[in-house]
């Protein structure tokens, strides 16, 4: 298998090419307006809205951004994250309770609600305004990004079914939800919404449990880089100590430094290679 130069609009179903294709997107959600612009007509895309809001919860985060780029085959919405110390910061608060989730099923962190409700609107409507051939629809983003492309896919699909999404890749996902919310996520999303972690990412590790959990769809990338569909626990634990151990200089800084969104495009790509 070789790394695709282009993204497939046709594609329908999982694979890691498409994996990959999806971290590059939610890496891209990360540049300014005329960097995603350009890059999208690179891949193909010839229509692009851009979604930004302003609110101020009571976390160190000022602003929603996403984007939206559209083809007559293939629709793109990607979310953007934040820097991996600022929402260590973000997710530790426990001074709000949990708010009420996605048409009222189980809760989700009061942050990501607020997030979400800033900039769901403009979201909605501008797959509306694209959508115009049925094209597939595909959602995605890093850390804080994943939480609110599977939150946005949730809404959708729990409060207009006929909007579901074709697909929904995550990377670095923190914990998001309830377990109430992550079931109906499990079972309305079957086969379409994938969780990739990076061995020993802190973001996914946040918020604690049990409050908050995490969907089942779990693809690991572990210290070699390589994606497992599923992993034992002791071996699991094994690939974890051993990438802590990596870096014998500064073993606590993989946690960080696995989350940055560029080591899951290059794990991705290692897959392919």
């Amino acid at each position: 298998m070789s790394v695709p130069q282009s993204i497939d609009h046709s594609v329908t179903g999982y694979s890691l090419s498409h994996a990959h294709w999806m971290a590059k997107a939610s890496d891209l959600a990360y540049k300014d307006r005329a960097t995603i612009e350009q890059q999208a007509r690179k891949w193909g895309f010839d229509r692009v809205l851009h979604h930004e809001t302003r609110f101020t919860p009571p976390f160190p985060l000022e602003d929603t951004q996403a984007y939206t780029m559209a083809s007559d085959r293939m629709i793109v919405i990607g979310f953007r994250g934040t820097e991996p110390v600022q929402i260590r910061d973000w997710l530790t608060d426990a001074v709000t309770p949990p708010v009420p989730g996605p048409a009222g099923t189980g809760y989700i962190h009061h942050g990501f609600g607020e997030a979400l409700e800033s900039i769901f609107p403009t979201v909605r409507d501008g797959l509306a305004e694209l959508r115009d051939r049925e094209q597939s629809v595909w959602f995605t983003g890093h850390s804080l990004g994943g939480a609110l492309a599977m939150l946005a896919g949730c809404r959708m699909y729990l409060e207009e079914p006929r909007l579901r999404a074709d697909g929904v890749y995550t990377f670095g996902q923190p914990r998001t939800c309830d377990r109430l919310l992550a079931k109906a996520c499990d079972k309305g999303f079957k086969d379409r919404l994938y969780r990739f972690v990076n061995n020993n990412d802190i973001v996914p590790q946040m918020p604690p449990e049990p409050a908050f959990t995490h969907v089942e769809s779990l693809r690991y990338i572990d210290s070699e880089g390589k994606v497992h569909t599923t992993l034992p626990f002791v071996p699991g634990l094994v690939d974890r100590v051993g990438g802590m151990t990596a870096d014998v200089f500064a073993p606590a800084s993989d946690g960080v430094r696995d989350h940055f969104v560029n080591n899951y495009v290059r794990a991705l790509e290692h897959n392919l290679a």
